[in-house]
């Protein structure tokens, strides 16, 4: 396993070890720069990100478990490898209908 490999590794499986402790989702950098940046979203099920908006373009995947995207306009749920486009300026939530983790990426082009 490569340098970078392993810390891929040990963020999320510091995710899934912290989650056992707390009560609200966890977000933590995977990889950043100046122009974009990819969190691991950690849920145990029953969370919520509360309502908030994005700043830049963003996409959610799921990569374990199964979360719920809501917005004004209505809901969406999203299951194991599926990703959504988040815009910008829409206040939104996500709710965890089991435990799951996600990538949010998130770019300043669109």
């Amino acid at each position: 396993m490569n340098d970078s490999s392993k810390k891929t590794y040990m963020i999320i499986k510091k995710i899934k070890e912290e989650l056992e402790t707390v009560k609200s989702p966890i977000a933590k950098s995977l990889h950043h720069n100046k122009k974009f940046r990819v969190l691991v979203l950690g849920f145990k099920k029953g969370m919520v990100m509360r309502e908030h908006t994005a700043k830049w373009p963003s996409k959610l995947t799921v990569l374990e478990g199964s979360v719920v995207y809501v917005e004004e306009k209505g809901s969406t749920v999203l299951g194991q490898y599926d990703e959504f486009d988040i815009p910008v300026g829409i206040e939104h939530a996500v709710e965890a209908n089991e435990d799951s983790l996600c990538l949010l990426t998130q770019s300043d082009e669109a």
